[in-house]
């Protein structure tokens, strides 16, 4: 046991600096041209919260792997386990939750702040707001917790008399408890009267990750049930639309020139939304044509790449073609890996957690068969089923994004991605991934059974007055599933169209 604990520890402190070394790269790859040396801070928000993010997804297969430190005791509480998994979880919420209400939203005020102001008027303003959002959080958490801040579990009062050891037992269906008289101690023939409703109050940091968990389950039903579809399904269509051969020069002339008229309608126009900023005039139509101007900036980068593809240029012109190939094929690969994924998710939501009592364990049982074949494969896989779905959710945000007006868009592009958008998408990150995990512990509470995750999870949260009905009724699921096949609806009968935007901006000035 001893050599399982140290290996467990070791374990936990190599993936930590490995998630951290990756976010750095990520960080380092994705920025901007125009934050290199500078804008630190933010950075450190983003590298900060991608960490925390991508741990609290890993916690939970190290929860279930701390769990096999007590595999021979009789309960859980006659081992000592080799990590405290209750305190990291709630440790680890509670910095998701400060980063995602007060942190990030702090940096992006900063950042977006008028360039023309000092750097104490933009920290004032800044101030100002986090401010005024935490006032406004703790007095709504206040109030919540000291009004329906408890615990209802229904139990069953079970009774039974006592007796001398004897040499037989002589239990059986129809003699179930010890001694004689009128007992109730088989909780499955009890009668309903000996049910019961036992309240308890929950603690603070338990209440605060249940509400954070509540907004994220909202956005992770929404964006996760589109994403799930149209992420494998994207892939699959990219390689569809694929360029199939290269244009001629002329063909490129004609195009750029093109691209070059929309460039400057695009400039005249955002120059025209700057005026108003700076008037003062930020009404509801400002807020349209800012959010037109955003839709026809990332679709005419989109027709850049796609013309740059299609025309490859320099001395090394055929290989970028065969790359470019290359890399659609890929698309297509990962595509048709994806929509088994997603397949096998939507499957599993049905059958496990829609259906009363399950039809089978299906994906938990698959985890626990990997796991006989080598230790850590059911945990890989089950590790790899959680990212998928916080991929999901970055996918229908992007999907959304693209087509709601109140919906900001915030692309990653690599090499090009503004601290903004590195900051919005990891409050994204960080806000659905406690969801996430709250699903995934739901999902697979088979495979996850007796972990600290469940406790927190599955069983104080499940049971919250005033919230429990939303997971008793699984609304969240239900959700999930009808998004997730309107989705697939929609993408395969409109997705293989290129869609282009209206051009129209009804500018005031």
């Amino acid at each position: 046991m001893g050599d399982f604990n140290l290996a467990l520890v070791i374990v936990a402190i190599v993936v930590c600096v490995i998630v951290f070394l990756v976010n750095v790269y990520l960080l380092v790859n994705y920025q901007h041209p125009d934050d290199v040396n500078q804008a630190y801070f933010p950075k450190f928000v983003v590298v900060l919260g991608l960490s925390v993010a991508a741990i609290s997804i890993l916690m939970l297969p190290a929860d279930v792997a701390n769990r096999q430190a007590c595999r021979h005791a009789i309960y859980n509480g006659a081992c000592n386990l080799t990590l405290p998994m209750k305190d990291l979880w709630l440790a680890v919420y509670i910095i998701d939750a400060i980063l995602v209400f007060f942190i990030i939203p702090f940096a992006m005020f900063y950042y977006e702040g008028d360039q023309d102001k000092s750097i104490g008027k933009r920290i004032k303003s800044a101030l100002c707001w986090v401010v005024t959002t935490a006032i406004v959080c703790a007095l709504v958490l206040g109030i919540l917790y000291g009004v329906v801040g408890k615990v209802d579990f229904t139990v069953r009062h079970l009774s039974s008399s006592t007796s001398s050891f004897p040499s037989s037992w002589g239990l059986s269906s129809g003699q179930q408890c010890v001694g004689s008289g009128a007992h109730q101690c088989s909780a499955y023939s009890a009668s309903p009267s000996s049910e019961k409703t036992w309240t308890m109050r929950s603690t603070f940091p338990e209440y605060v990750v249940a509400l954070a968990t509540i907004v994220g389950s909202v956005l992770f039903a929404i964006f996760g049930g589109v994403g799930i579809a149209c992420l494998p399904l994207g892939l699959i269509f990219s390689f569809i639309r694929r360029p199939k051969a290269v244009i001629t020069r002329s063909q490129y002339i004609k195009e750029a020139t093109e691209l070059g008229k929309k460039a400057k309608e695009l400039k005249k126009a955002a120059e025209a939304l700057h005026q108003e900023e700076r008037s003062g005039a930020k009404g509801r139509k400002y807020r349209k044509n800012v959010k037109e101007v955003e839709k026809e900036l990332f679709q005419l980068e989109e027709d850049v790449k796609l013309l740059e593809e299609m025309y490859p240029q320099g001395e090394k012109a055929e290989t970028t073609w065969a790359l470019t190939v290359l890399g659609y094929l890929a698309k297509l690969v990962f595509g048709i890996l994806g929509l088994i994924v997603s397949v096998a998710w939507v499957a599993h939501i049905i059958i496990y957690l829609l259906i009363d009592p399950p039809l089978s364990p299906f994906l938990n049982e698959v985890f626990i068969k990997l796991d006989d074949v080598w230790g850590l494969l059911g945990t890989a896989a089950f590790a790899f089923f959680c990212f998928y779905l916080l991929l999901a959710v970055i996918a229908g945000a992007t999907m959304l994004g693209l087509r709601l007006v109140f919906i900001t868009i915030h692309p990653m592009k690599w090499g090009a991605t503004l601290m903004n958008s590195f900051l919005f998408n990891v409050g994204l990150i960080l806000l659905c991934s406690i969801s996430v995990i709250q699903f995934c512990s739901t999902a697979f509470a088979y495979y996850a059974q007796a972990t600290a995750a469940q406790e927190i999870f599955g069983h104080t949260l499940e049971s919250l007055r005033g919230i429990k009905y939303l997971y008793k009724y699984n609304v969240f699921q239900i959700a999930f599933v009808v998004l997730a096949g309107l989705t697939f609806v929609y993408y395969a009968a409109f997705g293989w169209r290129r869609k282009k935007p209206s051009g129209r901006f009804q500018l005031s000035t």
